[in-house]
């Protein structure tokens, strides 16, 4: 029986779609580092700025839809042969989602014609994708990823309500941003709350002392009530029972964190910012319970911020960084440009969160300050990994 190993060690075509993170990553950080200056024109100047669509609609779906499903695409089809003992999805196939997630992108910036094309374009690579993960997690009876599995279609019926309210009603869908944004947080307390620990330990384990705190019911109890919280946010809002389990579970999370020994990581910033990731985002649920229970002192947009910039920015960066260096053969070293990286996507999200808190007219500049700093981090990226994300393994032909 051929080994997911061996069948990327067989594969002779373009090193790029060898691995599902390599274009999934490397097209999601250039569509991060473009979509968002193109909503910032659209914010400053007005909606008929360019000539594409960037207005807020296009802002918040494609960061969470679309540079959000890159990159747990990417993610997935790396991680789920490893999981399930499955082929990995590599070649054509690969060719094939990365060319139905790109038409999404273009169908979002040029809208064709009729009202509902974009929509039903934009929607088919996350119900492909959604559909993959299914099948590879049952084929392989990976029971225990049946939760992301489920995470992933949460997002794919997300992303499809949001086209069909955007259509029908108009406006922002907050039901379907909560909804999208939900299920990414989890995906990072799920994912996040594995690798973060897990990869802490192997590092500590070459310098000896106190290890991160295995996963116990204190964990298993923090995921429950954390799904409770996003689940109650999604459908209830800023409702004071759906904020009270967001900020429960906002504490909870700052504990749990806590207990991974982030302080004795300090000098591998690679492992530290794993510790940074997961942070954000139980700092994302705290400030979105504060903002319902109290409106008037924490704004909501700092919430939303602090899961979106922060969260799913500082995660996702960690996690691509060091999947990108593993997998193309490179030393698990973050080198100055990679803790560049680091500081301008923390620097970022840190200003976007704050900008609410500061008078009108200074908050504009922020808001632009705030996006430079984001943008240019996965521009960094792009720059930095995109030719080893191409280029063949050292040493190997893929």
């Amino acid at each position: 029986m051929v080994s997911s190993a061996e069948r990327i060690r067989a594969y002779r075509g373009p090193a790029l779609f060898s691995l599902g993170l390599r274009p999934f990553f490397l097209l999601g950080a250039i569509w991060a580092a473009i979509a968002v200056p193109l909503w910032i024109v659209t914010y400053t100047v007005g909606p008929g700025a360019l000539p594409v669509e960037a207005g807020l609609v296009f802002h918040i779906h494609e960061m969470v839809f679309g540079y959000g499903s890159a990159i747990v695409a990417g993610f997935l089809l790396t991680a789920v042969p490893n999981w399930t003992g499955r082929l990995p999805v590599c070649g054509l196939p690969l060719m094939l989602l990365v060319a139905l997630w790109i038409t999404g992108r273009a169908a979002m910036l040029f809208q064709p014609g009729p009202v509902w094309l974009p929509g039903a374009i934009e929607s088919a690579f996350l119900v492909a994708f959604a559909s993959l993960v299914w099948r590879e997690v049952i084929a392989g009876k990976n029971t225990r990823n049946l939760k992301v599995a489920g995470a992933v279609s949460v997002l794919a019926f997300a992303n499809i309500g949001f086209h069909w309210a955007n259509i029908t009603v108009g406006g922002l869908p907050q039901v379907a941003i909560r909804t999208g944004l939900a299920a990414l947080i989890f995906l990072i307390l799920v994912i996040g709350g594995r690798i973060t620990p897990s990869f802490t330990r192997n590092w500590l384990g070459k310098q000896g002392g106190a290890m991160p705190v295995p996963f116990g019911r204190y964990d298993g109890a923090t995921l429950i009530v954390s799904l409770a919280a996003l689940v109650a946010w999604s459908i209830f809002a800023d409702t004071s029972a759906a904020s009270g389990l967001l900020a429960g579970a906002g504490l909870l999370n700052l504990v749990r964190v806590a207990r991974w020994q982030v302080q004795r990581t300090l000098s591998e910033p690679l492992v530290t910012i794993l510790h940074v990731g997961y942070a954000w985002a139980a700092l994302a649920l705290l400030l979105l319970g504060l903002s319902g229970l109290f409106p008037a002192v924490v704004p909501r947009v700092s919430g939303i911020h602090a899961a979106g910039a922060g969260a799913i920015g500082v995660m996702t960066l960690a996690v691509m960084t060091r999947a990108s260096l593993g997998h193309t053969g490179h030393v698990l070293k973050a080198g100055w440009g990679t803790v560049l990286i680091y500081i301008l996507v923390n620097s970022g999200a840190f200003a976007r969160v704050a900008a609410p808190f500061v008078e009108a007219p200074v908050q504009m500049h922020v808001n632009h300050v705030a996006s430079a700093l984001w943008s240019g981090a996965f521009a960094l990226f792009a720059i930095i990994y995109g030719p080893r994300l191409s280029a063949p393994r050292p040493g190997r032909g893929s």
